[in-house]
């Protein structure tokens, strides 16, 4: 894992080079994907299951697509028992998170009335949801919890989610949790596949109106080939982590929250900012020690090396202006003062106060969700929440009075902007 120091040429290199990561795939990829998005869209199961057995490589009939609740009865007795009550534990705590969001954004707006004007918003949930698990270097459990409670808690009436197959089976975690996360339907489709056919419905899978959860490049790509036609919650990069400490946190804490990210995939990115170059030589010893013992230890390695680094600065301002500059999927304060530092953070997924408040928690039993925006999107975008399963439908009610105080400024518009009729729909209304 290199280490650079502020003012040298190699530190603005790397940073620049981090700033501008948002992955730009190219034009052989994006014409896979749209060919498989158009076969779907055209063949509907029968695209499904040429897909599944020419990826996964598993025949596949277009009548086994989805899972039957005969099967997710099995998984709960497949899950140990205490795996089982973490699993709802961690469902308990993300439900009632998202539950005191909502009390505030499910309240309907109305301005009262205002001379005969009465202007407002209704809140609608969206009808129809669908999730994408991946299923690919590991098991998720915690990203079904994670994208369905909020859904349901929403008041989404039908939530869908398409895992990719298995030559053993889904995972029995993946199907108890989205069992316990109110999941209506199960599929087993995968990649970009599964993401044409929650866009464009088959014989199997009906459409969505939104869809969400993270995945691979062929996810990501397709999710951006189909918004339009659905809502996306956004086009996921690698892994991300960001560590500001001042020195004072044990060297152990930090070298292990680096790795839990790292060991997500070889293009995660996990960045330490530090004012003290000697925590972060020793950080950089401890790195070894602890990867030693992984059992994802070659991905974790690989992605350190590869796109990892301990950043060296000069003091802890600098450290918040180089975070808000990387804009982090999640960002650590490892600081002994994190509450008075957090006031500066502008971009971020979510933040970890604290020594002892590590990623990780908010991976699984923190309660807010962790799929968060990546790749610098954070300047922007927010954390996948109960507000992204709603939209809002403006009201407005005018009495023939009200509409009369308005007629010259209409007329004046309608002018302006060469539509008369916009002006004759209000003039027809007010000499009546």
């Amino acid at each position: 894992m290199r280490l650079l120091r502020t003012g040298e040429g190699g530190f603005d290199q790397y940073v620049s080079k981090i700033e501008r990561r948002m992955a730009q795939d190219g034009p052989r990829l994006e014409k896979e994907v749209h060919s498989i998005l158009k076969k779907v869209r055209q063949k509907g199961d029968e695209a499904l299951v040429h897909y599944s057995q020419r990826f996964d490589g598993l025949r596949i009939s277009a009548e086994r697509l989805r899972v039957r609740r005969d099967e997710i009865d099995r998984a709960y007795k497949s899950v140990p028992h205490d795996f089982l009550r973490t699993l709802k534990k961690a469902a308990r705590r993300i439900r009632r998170f998202h539950r005191s969001v909502s009390k505030r954004l499910l309240v309907q707006c109305v301005t009262g009335t205002e001379n005969g004007i009465r202007l407002g918003q209704m809140i609608r949930p969206l009808e129809r949801v669908g999730i994408y698990v991946p299923g690919g270097k590991a098991s998720y459990p915690s990203t079904v919890l994670m994208a369905a409670i909020p859904a349901k808690v929403a008041g989404v009436q039908k939530i869908l989610m398409t895992t990719p197959p298995q030559k053993e089976g889904i995972s029995p975690a993946i199907l108890v949790a989205a069992d316990l996360a109110g999941v209506d339907k199960i599929y087993r489709v995968g990649g970009a596949q599964a993401i044409a056919a929650l866009a464009y419905g088959t014989a199997s899978i009906p459409k969505v109106d939104k869809i969400v959860g993270p995945g691979n490049r062929y996810v990501a790509m397709a999710k951006r080939l189909v918004y339009g036609t659905v809502d996306v919650d956004m086009v996921a990069g690698p892994s991300e982590i960001v560590i500001i400490a001042d020195g004072k946190t044990p060297v152990s804490f930090v070298a292990a929250d680096l790795i839990s990210q790292a060991e997500h995939d070889e293009m995660a990115l996990a960045i330490l900012i530090t004012p003290s170059e000697i925590f972060g030589e020793e950080v950089r010893r401890e790195l070894w020690m602890q990867l030693s013992s992984l059992r994802r230890e070659k991905i974790a390695y690989a992605s350190l090396n590869r796109r990892g680094a301990i950043l060296v600065v000069k003091d802890l301002n600098q450290a918040i202006d180089l975070a808000n500059r990387i804009a982090p999927e999640h960002l650590e304060l490892s600081l002994s003062n994190a509450r008075s530092v957090v006031k500066g953070v502008k971009h971020a997924g979510a933040v970890f106060l604290g020594a002892y408040t590590p990623e990780a928690i908010g991976d699984y039993m923190a309660g807010p969700n962790h799929i968060l925006p990546t790749a610098g999107t954070a300047r922007f975008s927010s954390p996948l929440g109960v507000e992204d399963f709603l939209k809002r439908i403006n009201l407005m009610s005018f009495t023939q009075s009200g509409l009369k105080r308005f007629e010259k400024d209409v007329k004046r518009f309608a002018e302006w902007e060469g539509l008369d009729g916009h002006y004759q729909a209000v003039q027809v209304r007010v000499r009546n």
